[in-house]
């Protein structure tokens, strides 16, 4: 079991994950970004759109975007547009529990191909009601990310710049939705409103394809589902073991030697005294 810990120990070393700190944050900003975008551009004119409307004279526009295709309400409307914290507020504690028995970033991999699908599917969605759980979908998906990326930045970011790295992943949010607002006006204008829920998608893929195919790196105080962990747990057990019997065995030897030491003594003092003696029954003699 130690030269298998060993084993991978090295293996370890000789086969590091792709992500340095830098690029690590990088790419938790893009997706963070990406994230918002998605936000920002459901409320935009472009892909939220507007009702039909009626003047008189019998003179109707037709209406634009999700409103104007599904025919929504003004509730309708606004459920649509916080669907998303269903799903968030349901999977953030299921992921943030998983992440205890689960490799994180293997998670994180889960969470933003589920983000893909569902928004995705918000393209393909024919009704208020399958768009709705679409919704409710990109926030389960939305969950994972939110829940473990900071403590990955926070155990990655260097000491001292840690508040910094942190500052850069969240102003990614105002950004992101600043930035949807424009992609979703221009998209959902020009083009239709499914197409850019089906760009953010295509954007997201690769980064939920890679959380699957790279070596996942290993958040601090998360172990239990490293197997290398619990090799090195075990290597340190047998390591404990041996220094246990080896200092049970130099207190056996060490009392051999005290008994062995005592003997001779005892031995001596005998000497001693008999000669002690002898010389007494001469002298009297």
């Amino acid at each position: 079991m130690a030269t298998a810990a060993s084993d991978a120990i090295e293996e370890d070393d000789l086969n590091p994950s792709w992500f340095t700190p830098k690029r690590l944050l990088a790419i938790f900003c893009i997706i963070n970004m990406l994230n918002y975008i998605d936000r920002g551009a459901i409320a935009s004119n472009g892909v939220n759109g507007s009702l039909g409307t009626c003047i008189e004279g019998d003179t109707c526009s037709g209406g634009s975007g999700i409103q104007g295709d599904f025919n929504l309400n003004y509730f309708q409307d606004g459920l649509l547009s916080s669907a998303f914290m269903v799903g968030l507020l349901i999977a953030s504690p299921a992921f943030a529990a998983l992440a205890k028995v689960h490799n994180p970033f293997r998670l994180i991999g889960v969470g933003l191909s589920v983000w893909t699908f569902a928004t995705a599917g918000c393209g393909f969605s024919f009704g208020f009601w399958s768009i709705l759980l679409f919704r409710m979908l990109v926030g389960v998906g939305e969950a994972s990310f939110i829940s473990l990326a900071a403590p990955f930045i926070d155990d990655n970011a260097p000491p001292d710049q840690k508040t910094v790295w942190l500052s850069v992943f969240y102003m990614c949010i105002p950004t992101g939705i600043a930035i949807g607002y424009v992609y979703g006006g221009l998209v959902g204008s020009y083009v239709s409103w499914r197409v850019a829920f089906w760009g953010e998608a295509c954007l997201m893929l690769p980064f939920a394809v890679f959380g699957f195919v790279t070596r996942p790196i290993k958040m601090k105080g998360f172990g239990s589902f490293n197997n290398l962990d619990k090799s090195s747990g075990a290597l340190k057990t047998n390591d404990t073991d041996v220094e246990d019997t080896q200092l049970l065995d130099d207190s056996d030897k060490l009392l051999n030697d005290v008994d062995e030491s005592e003997s001779d003594d005892i031995g001596r003092h005998a000497e001693v005294n008999a000669k002690k003696k002898h010389i007494l029954y001469v002298s009297l003699s």
